[in-house]
């Protein structure tokens, strides 16, 4: 019997301190609103789910201050929205960083709580050119 297939991601699980203030940066950051439906989940210690607006993507917010374990979290874009997404996090006064891979980039950055992100594109080339140019 072969592994079973996966589909996608369905959500990420993601620790931060205060929960009120990570679900308004996640949403004036990335854009991610609350999940309505899942709201009765956050009662008791368990996870406020938040979603992008086609539903594709999910984080499950924790409130556990410190935590000792950390996971990136990468989200795959094209070369436009790679520089736009530049240009967003500087806006945010979000600190970033930019990794040339030699066949993606990426961008790097973390929440208040320290939690790391990735903004990654496989556009190399249009990337590498569009960053030359600015």
């Amino acid at each position: 019997m072969g592994i079973p297939s996966l589909d996608v991601i369905d959500h990420i699980h993601v620790y931060v301190a205060d929960r009120a203030a990570a679900e308004t940066w996640y949403r004036q950051v990335l854009g991610l609103i609350r999940v309505a439906s899942l709201e009765f989940w956050a009662a008791d210690g368990g996870p406020l789910t938040l979603q992008n607006d086609d539903s594709s993507v999910h984080l499950a917010l924790f409130q556990k201050a410190n935590v000792q374990y950390r996971c990136t979290v990468a989200f795959r874009v094209s070369a436009p929205a790679f520089c736009a997404w530049r240009d967003h996090l500087s806006q945010c006064e979000t600190a970033w960083t930019v990794a040339d891979h030699q066949v993606s980039m990426s961008l790097y950055f973390a929440d208040p709580d320290g939690n790391p992100y990735e903004i990654t594109t496989y556009d190399y080339a249009e990337v590498r050119d569009l960053l030359a140019h600015n």
